[in-house]
């Protein structure tokens, strides 16, 4: 069975005292029983976080990307190794922005993919096209060589541990939001990607998220479709009951 995942980026906001009170204020108005809710703190905050979730059922913390070096001289990164042994259960890989202001292509990400799993960490892979690439209706070719470069590469037990965020960058703080219908569409279709490398009940109970501008009022209609099992939330994920209120769209598909 797919996991259901809500999961709030933060990217490079807050201090220690807000991504306290933000999470203190959240955890307040949740119980999720029928999904994982996910936390992606800038670093420094990533042990207090997990320190006030404490014991609380479905709920982790995740770093926003990785090193794939295991340790070195490597000045501003961040291993596996340390996520792993602050609490970090997740960590996101391939990130848009990412992949934008760092130049991360197929063949670092694979390597970042390797380095989670040998910590024990669930990589949540981003992929998803530009505004060019929806306008010009490449975009299902777009996202596929996004899979096929890093995804390809696994075995077939690696990709059962892994999630996939469909983040189309065009929606990303940008306050539109892939219709329903078109997320489902891609999510649809990145399923049917995986299949041409792996079994189709692999490819099946694989958890597919949507990122790009979730919010309280989208998120009923997005989480309803057959193959969006959750969302990759950014700048509603900052305000403590916009991100209540997603989880509690998730919690209601079980009700």
């Amino acid at each position: 069975m797919r996991r259901k995942i809500v999961a709030g980026n933060w990217k490079m906001n807050l201090d220690m005292n807000g991504s306290e009170e933000l999470v203190q204020s959240i955890l307040k108005n949740i119980a999720p029983e029928n999904c994982s809710v996910l936390f992606f703190p800038p670093y420094p905050f990533l042990f207090r976080v997990n320190e006030i979730i404490g014991a609380r059922k479905n709920i982790f913390i995740g770093g926003q990307n990785i090193s794939r070096h295991d340790k070195g001289a490597f000045t501003g990164e961040v291993s596996a190794g340390m996520l792993h042994s602050v609490g970090c259960q997740y960590v996101l890989i391939g990130h848009s922005e990412c992949r934008e202001h760092f130049h991360e292509n197929g063949e670092s990400l694979v390597g970042k993919i390797l380095r989670a799993f040998e910590h024990n960490l669930t990589p949540i892979f981003c992929c998803g096209e530009s505004l060019k690439e929806r306008e010009s209706n490449s975009y299902a070719d777009f996202v596929a060589n996004q899979i096929r470069e890093a995804l390809f590469e696994l075995s077939e037990e690696q990709l059962g541990r892994l999630v996939i965020a469909y983040e189309p960058i065009w929606a990303i703080g940008t306050g539109h939001t892939a219709r329903p219908d078109q997320a489902q569409e891609i999510h649809a279709i990145i399923r049917e990607i995986l299949k041409e490398r792996f079994p189709e009940t692999l490819v099946e109970n694989l958890s597919i998220l949507y990122g790009g501008s979730v919010n309280a009022v989208n998120a009923c209609e997005l989480f309803s479709q057959p193959d969006v099992d959750g969302g990759l939330v950014g700048g509603a994920s900052l305000k403590a009951d916009e991100f209540v209120s997603i989880i509690n769209a998730m919690e209601d598909r079980f009700n």
